[in-house]
């Protein structure tokens, strides 16, 4: 089996996914990782007749990332489940659960961030 990472940038990452699916490679999963209290690390994950590639992007905190969602589609899930988890924002997110995919209203704060964000109202 192939593993290989490829270091993005949001300027580059729309790009870069656009090259993936025009290649035939298939978006498996995101993950996101909170790296420390400026950053969160965002992984994107695809696979290809038995070989994996992975996008990783480091993004401050604060600053938001943009959707691959209009060039794949599967990937509002992830988004909206990242964006509820670790309040990450997506600029050009077309279905935006606005942090409420699967967290209740009086949910304040982002479970997996463990420098957690807090909700303002």
């Amino acid at each position: 089996m192939q593993l290989d990472t490829i270091t993005v940038t949001p300027d580059t990452l729309i790009g870069e996914v656009a090259k993936l699916k025009n290649d035939g490679w298939r978006m498996v999963t995101m993950t996101c990782v909170d790296v420390s209290e400026e950053e969160f690390q965002l992984l994107y994950h695809f696979d290809k007749e038995l070989a994996e590639r992975h996008l990783r992007m480091n993004l401050p905190k604060g600053q938001a990332a943009p959707s691959i969602t209009p060039t794949l589609f599967m990937a509002v899930l992830v988004e909206n489940e990242i964006k509820d988890h670790y309040g990450v924002c997506f600029d050009g997110l077309p279905l935006d659960f606005d942090g409420r995919l699967y967290l209740e209203d009086e949910v304040k704060a982002t479970p997996f961030c463990k420098y957690g964000t807090v909700r303002k109202q």
